[in-house]
């Protein structure tokens, strides 16, 4: 059957997040069931402000972090906001993996694994059975819970970069249609 669980990553900036919805419009178009979450960053004119999750299914959005101050663990210049996070972005992968036939992830780094809740949902997922596209920090190998996750054998992990970055969300897309095929 081999590998179904994609794993995005690459430098900050890079494209990882266009490169997922991209690939979500296609499955969409195939009549695939996709459910899960996206991060997005939040600009303040040129300076960002923080970044906002979003629900797939429900359009739901709230904060994942904000700059400045407040209450909450730090990763650099953010706040992080586990609250908001768990409420819609560990529960919309909670709820795909319970119907959807792939699971977005996006993404699997710093600020969330800062939530016990997201790394219990992210190895529930990758355990699921289902088809996961995820995103995870280029910098994840420096983490525990990155390695173990980079190591496993049903991972694929694209390096997503300025030369590649066009054509990887098809050929992502025709991955996982591939791998629907033995389920469907």
């Amino acid at each position: 059957m081999g590998k179904k669980n994609f794993l995005i990553t690459g430098r900050p900036g890079v494209g990882k997040t266009t490169a997922v919805l991209r690939v979500v419009e296609m499955l969409k178009k195939e009549g695939v069931s996709v459910g899960g979450f996206v991060s997005k960053e939040v600009r303040v004119g040129r300076t960002r402000a923080g970044f906002k999750v979003i629900d797939l299914e429900t359009g739901r959005e709230g904060y994942l972090a904000r700059a400045g101050r407040g209450r909450g663990p730090r990763v650099g210049k953010y706040v992080v906001n586990l609250a908001e996070f768990e409420d819609i972005g560990v529960k919309a992968v909670e709820e795909a993996l319970e119907g959807d036939e792939v699971v977005v992830i996006d993404e699997i780094g710093p600020m969330e694994l800062y939530s016990g809740k997201f790394r219990e949902v992210v190895e529930k997922a990758l355990n699921s059975g289902r088809v996961v596209l995820a995103t995870i920090h280029w910098r994840a190998g420096r983490d525990e819970f990155g390695r173990r996750i980079l190591s496993r054998r049903d991972v694929e992990v694209i390096e997503l970069n300025l030369g590649n970055r066009d054509r990887v969300p098809r050929e992502i897309f025709e991955r996982i249609l591939s791998c629907l095929k033995d389920y469907r």
